[in-house]
């Protein structure tokens, strides 16, 4: 993801992912594509909550610009997680894309239901989930104004 078009720093991008190979492909989009945003990986939905809380070994944790948000998480799933940002009077003005593979419309229905931001379906093929990062980055980057982090 490229830096803001205004010349503010990089934003800070939160991944929820379990699925080292999903991880390792939105990693190199990144790096593919001179993605300038740091990307923060956690790999299940407490580790995401204690991240975006500051619990433990995540006490000096950047409040992330926004959440990439897989569903099918181990501990607690993505549901949960989302449902916990946005109850929450600080974290819920951090925009959350679903990023999932789920393509079922009670899953679309609930994110949307839950206040997510997007609903992202992953592509399989590495060059569509280049191009589906990229059209994030364009629109949460540099069409969008972002809040100021909290």
């Amino acid at each position: 993801m490229t830096a803001p078009a205004d010349g503010k720093s990089p934003i800070e991008v939160l991944l929820v992912e379990d699925d080292p190979g999903d991880v390792l492909m939105t990693q190199e989009a990144f790096e593919e594509h001179k993605l300038r945003n740091r990307l923060t990986v956690v790999s299940d939905g407490t580790e995401a909550l204690a991240y975006l809380r500051r619990e433990g070994q995540y006490a000096d944790a950047v409040t992330p610009d926004l959440i990439l948000l897989d569903l099918n998480l181990p501990r607690r799933d993505g549901r949960e997680v989302l449902e916990e940002i946005k109850k929450d009077e600080e974290l819920r003005r951090i925009p959350v894309v679903v990023l999932t593979t789920s393509q079922a419309d009670e899953d679309i229905l609930r994110s949307y239901q839950l206040h997510a931001n997007a609903y992202v379906t992953k592509p399989v093929d590495f060059e569509r989930f280049i191009s589906v990062v990229r059209q994030i980055d364009e629109f949460f980057v540099s069409v969008v104004k972002l809040p100021p982090r909290g």
